[in-house]
C-alpha cells in the first residue's frame, strides 16, 4: 500500500508528526529524522519515556515505575541508535531467578539451574538440556522475524499482492529449514496451555512454576489457558549484553532507557514536546494531514505516526466515518486487560526469606512468588471471580542490589509485579476504593514469605489497572497494548490486513506495541514502522 503526501511544494510545519514519546515512539522518531525527515513527537505527559520511566516515589528513593527489566531491547535498535554513547548500561542478574517455597527454593541462572533442578528430580535435569535446546531452536527462529513487517493480507489484485506473497514465501523459507522436531514444537507453542507443555516435559512443580510464570507475565490467564505458550515463548527472544535468554537492570531504571533514546532523537534532530496531548488527528480528502492539541493549536504534517494503544487511536483520535466499518468494529473488540498491579517500595533494609535467610546473590533475581502452576491457576479464578487474587502471583526485583543510585547507602527499593488482578472489577466496584486494601495484600503475600517484611517499608508507590490506563495510556493496565493471542499475532496484529503499520487511513501509522511484534520494551515496533514509512517517502520523494 503506497501512501499519498502533499508535495514539498505545499508547506507543512513539519514531514512526521510522532504521537507518543513512549520507547517505540522515541525509536521511530530517531530513525526517521536520521534518514533526514523533519519530525515532531508530542508527549501529553511533562516526561518522555512512555511506561518505562524512572521517578522518584518517596524521599531519597527512585524506582522504574511501570516496565521494571531489561531483556527484550532489541540489540540492533541499541547498536543503531548508540545507546551506550547515549549513555545506556545495562548490567545482568547475578541470579536469574529465584523461587521462594515453603520449606526449600529453586534457583535458575548461568550454570545452576541443572544442578538445583536436580535436587527435585533427577528425571527433569536430565531432560532439562534437551528442552532448553529444542525451546531456543523455534525461539531462535522466531527471533530473526522480530525486525520484519509480517505478510500483510490485502484484498485486490496479484499486482498489490505480490510484495507480500513474496514475504510470505521468505518466511516459509525460514521455517522450512526448522527440523520436523522443531515444527512440531513451533505449533505447540502457538496452540498449547503452557501448563500442558510443561506438564509434558516435566514431573517436579517447582521447575514448571520457574519456568511456567513467564507465561502469565502481562497475561491475564491461567498457565493452562490454551496459547499461554506462546507468552512464554515471547520472554525468551531476548538477550543481555549479547547474551540470550539473560535479563539485566539498565543503572538508572528504565528511564535511563528512554532517556538515552530521546539524546539520540535529539541528536538527529526530533523535535520533542511534552506537556503536547493530542486532541484529534486531522484528515484531508481521506489522509492524514496533522493533529490538534488540547490546547486547540493545530500542526500539519505529511504524515501522521502514532505510538498509543490502537483501540486509544481509532476510537479516540480518530473521526470514525474516516473508518471502514469492519475496521472499527474489529478494533472495539482488540482485546486489552494484562491482569496488573504494579508497586514501588521504598525498604530500610533487605528482606530475609524464611527458606532462605541471609543476603546474597539470589536476591539480586527475579523473586518469584508463585510455587506451582496450580497457584497461579487459583489466582487466575480468584481474581475473574473476585477482582484479584487472595494469593497472588508477586515477581518481585530489587534493582538497588545491583545500583546504588536508586537508594540511600544501606537501603533498598523493590518493584513488585504483581498478579491476577481484574482490569475492571465486578459489580461495578471501582479501583480508586480498593488499590490500598490491594496493595495491604500484596505486602502481607510477601511478609509470608519473608517474614518482617511489612516493617522494613518506608514507602510506597501503587499503581492499579485504572491507574496504569490513566497514567499511561496502557487500556486495562495491558503493558502489551493488547492481548498476545492467536488472533492479535504477527498478520493479525492489530487487525488482519493492517499488519504493515499503515493504517485504513492513508498517511496515518502505527509504531506502538500494538503492532508486531507486540509488548515489551524491545524498540522492535518502532523500528519496523520507520521502515516501513521511510519505504513510502521514497517511493514519493523519488518522483
Amino acid at each position: 500500500m503506497t501512501t499519498p503526501f502533499r508535495t514539498a511544494r505545499q508547506a507543512v510545519d513539519t514531514d512526521i508528526i510522532l504521537i507518543g514519546g513512549g520507547h517505540n515512539g522515541l525509536v521511530c522518531a530517531a530513525y526517521l529524522a536520521k534518514a533526514g525527515l523533519s519530525v515532531t513527537l508530542l508527549e501529553k505527559r511533562p516526561v518522555l519515556g512512555g511506561a518505562a520511566v524512572t521517578e522518584e516515589f518517596h524521599p531519597g528513593f527512585r524506582n522504574s515505575v511501570a516496565a521494571y527489566t531489561v531483556s527484550l531491547l532489541n540489540p540492533q535498535v541499541i547498536a543503531d541508535l548508540d545507546l551506550a554513547r547515549h549513555g545506556l548500561k545495562i548490567v545482568e542478574r547475578k541470579v536469574g531467578n529465584f523461587l521462594p517455597l515453603e520449606e526449600d527454593y529453586l534457583l535458575a541462572g548461568e550454570g545452576l539451574t541443572r544442578s538445583e533442578v536436580a535436587r527435585f528430580s533427577a528425571r527433569d535435569a536430565e531432560r532439562l538440556a534437551d528442552y532448553e535446546a529444542r525451546l531456543e531452536a523455534v525461539a531462535d527462529t522466531l527471533r530473526r522475524l522480530v525486525l520484519e513487517s509480517p505478510p500483510n493480507l490485502h484484498e485486490g489484485g496479484w499486482a498489490r499482492a505480490l510484495p507480500d506473497l513474496l514475504k510470505t514465501a521468505g518466511l516459509g523459507s525460514k521455517l522450512g529449514g526448522l527440523s520436523m522436531t522443531a515444527k512440531r514444537d513451533l505449533l505447540d507453542l502457538f496452540s498449547k496451555s503452557a501448563g500442558d507443555w510443561l506438564d509434558g516435559w516435566f514431573e517436579s512443580a517447582p521447575i514448571k512454576a520457574l519456568f511456567g510464570f513467564d507465561s502469565i507475565v502481562g497475561n491475564y490467564a491461567s498457565p493452562y489457558t490454551p496459547g499461554s505458550a506462546y507468552v512464554l515463548l515471547h520472554h525468551l527472544f531476548g538477550e543481555v549484553n549479547g547474551k540470550k535468554g539473560a535479563w539485566g537492570h539498565a543503572i538508572g531504571g528504565m528511564g535511563a532507557v528512554t532517556q538515552a533514546m530521546a539524546a539520540a532523537c535529539r541528536e538527529a534532530g526530533v523535535t520533542l514536546r511534552t506537556d503536547a496531548p493530542v486532541r484529534e488527528v486531522l484528515t484531508e480528502k481521506g489522509r492524514a494531514c496533522g493533529v490538534t492539541l488540547e490546547d486547540g493549536s493545530t500542526l500539519s504534517a505529511r504524515a501522521v505516526v502514532s505510538n498509543l494503544n490502537p483501540k486509544l487511536l481509532f476510537s479516540g483520535l480518530v473521526d470514525p466515518g474516516d473508518l471502514p466499518e469492519d475496521f472499527r468494529e474489529r478494533i472495539d473488540h482488540y482485546r486489552c486487560g494484562s491482569g496488573t498491579f504494579r508497586m514501588n517500595l521504598a525498604l530500610r533494609d533487605l528482606p530475609r526469606f524464611t527458606c532462605k535467610p541471609e543476603p546474597g546473590d539470589h536476591l539480586t533475581a527475579g523473586i518469584i512468588i508463585g510455587p506451582s502452576l496450580d497457584y497461579m491457576d487459583r489466582a487466575w479464578l480468584d481474581a475473574r471471580r473476585d477482582g484479584w487474587s487472595r494469593e497472588p502471583i508477586i515477581e518481585m526485583l530489587i534493582p538497588s542490589t545491583l545500583d546504588d543510585t536508586l537508594a540511600p547507602p544501606g537501603q533498598h527499593v523493590a518493584s513488585l509485579f504483581c498478579q491476577h488482578v481484574a482490569p475492571e472489577l465486578p459489580d461495578g466496584r471501582d479501583w480508586d476504593d480498593h488499590r490500598e486494601e490491594v496493595a495491604d495484600l500484596m505486602i502481607d503475600t510477601v511478609d509470608h514469605w519473608a517474614p518482617g517484611f511489612r516493617d522494613l517499608v518506608l514507602g510506597r508507590q501503587i499503581h492499579s489497572p485504572k491507574d496504569l490506563e490513566r497514567k499511561f495510556g496502557l487500556v486495562g493496565g495491558d503493558i502489551f497494548h493488547g492481548a498476545l493471542s492467536l488472533d492479535q499475532l504477527f498478520s493479525a496484529r492489530p487487525v488482519l490486513g493492517h499488519a504493515d503499520h499503515r493504517s485504513p487511513i492513508k498517511g496515518l501509522y502505527q509504531c506502538g506495541a500494538g503492532t508486531h511484534p507486540g509488548g515489551g520494551v524491545t524498540g522492535a515496533p518502532g523500528h519496523n514502522a520507520a521502515r516501513e514509512i521511510l519505504r513510502d517517502f521514497g517511493k514519493r520523494w523519488r518522483r
